[in-house]
């Protein structure tokens, strides 16, 4: 027996679980179906309902004799002795998890206010031996990029780490890593990045080997991207599935920034502010073009938050 219910679903998604369910209320599905079935049904589910909820219980043998999987639920699920549960989210717990630490294997919310409370941490600390301001604009940087298989960090891959380190407004070093994936890339992955499936079996690297290389080279300095939720969201999200300590690295947000400093342009997109820029752009979505791409695009919002500062 298996139960599934859906919120904020495409309705194709609902359509394609008929196939197999029977719907018998708007985004529940019951059914008899084979675990293969079964974990590809999830799968797909996990695929197409992105910032959606999604629930699956069927049954199983252990104690319990179910078995569930969650997704987009604040809800957490633990083993307690060998028995499944859920948690309600709590702020007292949330708390407890974070005293716990990281490494114990605290919930994805619990990881996320550590990492922001570490990022913050380092960020008062560099601000301090500087003697710079917190809000100030970083001397010294790294800026960040990575090509995924797709845009939801929880079933997508990264296939590409990039990044370059820069100080005094010059590029110093850069740092680029092709990532073998354990999903093959879509030719509308391919065309975006020019990364081939080819590239990746040939040259790719595992993924802790490639975290580990890209996490030495930044180190403790701040990181700059554009749109950077995204770039750290897979970073935090490798970071976790290879048991290493949390990426917490102070950010700046290009895209973030554009819209204080830039109030009226059609779009934030990075191809539009180096246009807005007159910065020349060679027509590359790989991550180190993609990189220096960004050094050009802070180096110049940098410029105007100064005039800004200056009253001029």
């Amino acid at each position: 027996m298996i139960v599934i219910r859906l919120e904020n679903a495409p309705f194709g998604l609902r359509g394609d679980l008929t196939k197999w369910l029977l719907e018998i209320d708007s985004g529940v599905f019951v059914g008899q179906v084979n675990a293969r079935v079964r974990d590809n049904l999830w799968s797909r589910i996990l695929e197409y309902v992105k910032n959606g909820r999604a629930i699956m219980v069927y049954s199983t043998n252990n104690e319990q004799g179910l078995e569930f999987k969650v997704h987009g639920s604040q809800w957490e699920p633990i083993d307690f002795d060998g028995i499944k549960l859920m948690l309600r989210p709590s702020p007292s717990r949330l708390k407890m998890k974070e005293l716990q630490g990281y490494q114990s294997g605290g919930s994805r919310a619990a990881k996320r206010l550590i990492a922001k409370r570490a990022a913050a941490k380092t960020t008062q600390q560099h601000a301090l031996s500087e003697g710079k301001a917190i809000d100030e604009f970083p001397d010294k940087y790294i800026v960040i990029d990575v090509e995924t298989t797709g845009f939801n960090n929880d079933i997508d891959d990264i296939i590409e780490l990039g990044a370059v380190k820069v100080y005094s407004s010059k590029i110093v070093e850069e740092f680029s890593v092709l990532v073998k994936s354990s999903k093959p890339v879509s030719p509308k992955i391919s065309e975006l990045t020019g990364i081939t499936q080819i590239m990746l079996d040939e040259n790719g690297v595992e993924l802790g080997v490639a975290l580990r290389s890209f996490l030495e080279f930044v180190g403790v300095l701040p990181c700059i991207a554009h749109n950077v939720s995204f770039d750290y969201g897979f970073i935090r999200a490798a970071c976790a599935r290879c048991k290493m300590k949390i990426f917490a690295n102070r950010q700046f947000d290009t895209l973030t920034i554009s819209k204080k400093l830039i109030p009226n342009i059609r779009d934030r997109k990075l191809k539009t502010l180096a246009e807005y820029f007159c910065i020349d752009e060679l027509q590359s979505h790989r991550s180190l073009h993609d990189c220096r791409l960004t050094v050009q695009v802070f180096e110049r919002l940098k410029e105007l938050k100064q005039k800004d500062g200056d009253g001029s």
